[in-house]
């Protein structure tokens, strides 16, 4: 078995103590956007698994709406992140 050289580190240590790996990372076709999978990017970039610049590369966002993202997850969690609460949470 080989591995793909990869620029940057193959598994972090998440601040909670969890180790995340680029195996735990949505698929970069992906086309639906569940707040698990925003989460995970999120959480890939704040633990050093991804720079920002390639995360936003590699899923085609925005700088905008990946601090959007980032903000929601800060103030409110995971929750934050979902389209159901995204009004309740706006209001605030």
């Amino acid at each position: 078995m080989y591995l793909k050289k990869v620029g940057g580190p193959r598994a972090v240590k998440l601040p909670g103590g969890q180790m995340m790996t680029r195996a735990d990372l949505p698929d970069p076709k992906i086309k639906r956007w569940v707040a698990s999978r925003k989460a995970a990017v999120v959480r890939a970039v704040i633990g050093g698994l991804l720079l920002q610049e390639e995360a936003l590369a590699i899923y085609g966002l925005t700088e905008e709406e990946f601090t959007a993202w980032k903000r929601a997850v800060d103030r409110h969690g995971v929750a934050g992140l979902k389209a159901t609460r995204l009004q309740k949470y706006r209001q605030l």
